[in-house]
């Protein structure tokens, strides 16, 4: 029965860990801006590779934007799109958009470069980054602005969220998504990981010269948002924000095959071993181990019934301990009906958990066409 106990332990531990999460997240309150401030100006940088589908609704979603046209700049970056993505932003009828197409081979291309080439040219104090996929809010530059004047932050990372269209797929990456940006909020909240998603974050000019850019991290192909607020955190530990706030939330989309679902989550879990912070390498091992207890429970079971009980009881209270956290972040997101998936979709999550992390440490991913180490 040592399996038993190394579970109870395992249990109790992870209990503790999301109660963590869960108090950090409650602690964070929804911003409101206390003063009027004047408007900083602001360049939107946004490497786009291949997006021709979305391109018009991104610049659409720029065009509401309620913030004045005069004091912000969208800067689109050309990553060598083989699709009409560059036709369709010179096409686009707005007054402050700039498209670059850097010179050079799509060989030695990548996101970094993209987003670097941007910052090189933009005019703005304060650069904000987000993906060609996605929609604001209309008061999305409003409310980054007035929380960055009234904190003098350095690194911002903004609430994100995935579009479903109802489908168990969607959903299930909805939940999944929900559930990080929790996690992310908490952690930043609490001070103890730097989490972001590349969607949504903003961050001073000044500050990403003073840190020197991407340099040092350039030769890894993702980590463009995680390993650049690690970067900038490490440089100003107490000016490194998460942004709480249902008008600054982004909306993503979602993957459309369980193909480019894997090599997504791949392509995030690549850059774990790269931080030297030991902290967030600790939590994510714990929670890989935890995870995979599950299978050995199922293994067990194989030789002594006892232990498919304990497979389930296992899923139940796993389900129990995070119940309360994620309802919380899905009503922040009003995506409280989710929550009617949650357990149904607990042994899927278990089990891409326990895949995607030693696959994402060995050979190749492939994304928007572009196969990377």
């Amino acid at each position: 029965m040592a399996l038993i106990f190394i579970t109870a332990i395992f249990l109790a531990l992870y209990a503790a860990l999301i109660a963590f999460y869960y108090k950090n997240w409650r602690l964070l309150k929804p911003f409101i801006a206390t003063q009027k401030t004047s408007e900083t100006f602001i360049s939107v940088v946004v490497a786009a590779r291949n997006e021709e589908a979305q391109v018009d609704q991104l610049l659409t979603s720029f065009k509401n934007q309620v913030y004045s046209l005069s004091k912000f700049e969208v800067i689109i970056v050309d990553d060598f799109s083989t699709d009409a993505t560059a036709e369709k932003v010179k096409a686009f009828q707005l007054q402050n958009i700039m498209l670059l197409q850097p010179q050079g081979t799509a060989g030695s291309s990548s996101k970094k470069k993209a987003i670097e080439t941007g910052v090189g040219f933009a005019k703005g104090e304060l650069i904000v980054a987000t993906d060609a996929d996605c929609l604001h809010h209309p008061h999305w530059l409003q409310t980054i602005n007035l929380f960055y004047q009234e904190n003098r932050a350095a690194f911002i990372a903004g609430p994100v969220k995935l579009q479903h269209d109802g489908s168990l797929f969607q959903i299930f990456q909805s939940l999944d998504f929900l559930v990080l940006q929790g996690i992310t909020a908490a952690s930043v909240g609490a001070g103890v990981h730097s989490m972001c998603n590349g969607a949504n974050l903003a961050y001073a000019k000044i500050t990403f010269e003073e840190v020197n850019g991407f340099a040092g991290i350039d030769k890894i192909a993702t980590g463009d948002d995680m390993l650049l607020m690690h970067k900038i955190k490490k440089q100003h530990p107490n000016k490194v924000f998460y942004l709480k706030s249902k008008e600054a939330i982004v909306v993503a989309e979602p993957m459309k095959s369980l193909a480019t679902f894997v090599m997504q989550r791949k392509r995030w879990a690549s850059k774990t071993l790269v931080y030297d912070d030991w902290r967030i390498i600790a939590v994510l091992f714990f929670v890989y181990c935890f995870n995979l207890l599950f299978f050995i429970l199922l293994a067990a079971s194989f030789f002594d019934a006892r232990f498919l009980l304990a497979s389930v009881t296992f899923i139940l209270f796993k389900t129990f301990i995070e119940w309360r956290f994620v309802s919380s972040v899905t009503d922040f997101f009003d995506e409280r009906k989710l929550m009617k998936w949650f357990l149904l979709f607990q042994p899927l999550h278990v089990f891409y958990t326990v895949l995607i992390g030693p696959i994402s440490q060995m050979g190749k991913y492939e994304w928007k066409g572009r196969r990377t180490k």
